[in-house]
């Protein structure tokens, strides 16, 4: 929503206003690529998990079970 704080525009100021503002946020949808499906983030691929070596026996390798060494 917009709203004119301050001044009396009239039909045509306003509409070029609003014109400029609907292509800007065009350009930028079309520069972050919003209109097709996006991959998956890498965080949070289980595969990551299985990718190291698994955590050796000792003091504090409970911690390590989750975290990628």
């Amino acid at each position: 929503m917009i709203k004119v704080v301050r001044g009396n525009p009239t039909p045509e100021e306003l509409a070029a206003a609003l014109a400029v503002v609907r292509a800007r946020a065009a350009a930028t949808a079309a520069a972050a690529g919003e209109g097709g499906p996006r991959p998956p983030e890498g965080w949070s691929d289980p595969a990551r998990i299985a990718r190291t070596r698994r955590p050796l026996p000792g003091p504090r390798a409970w911690a390590r079970t989750y975290w990628p060494l």
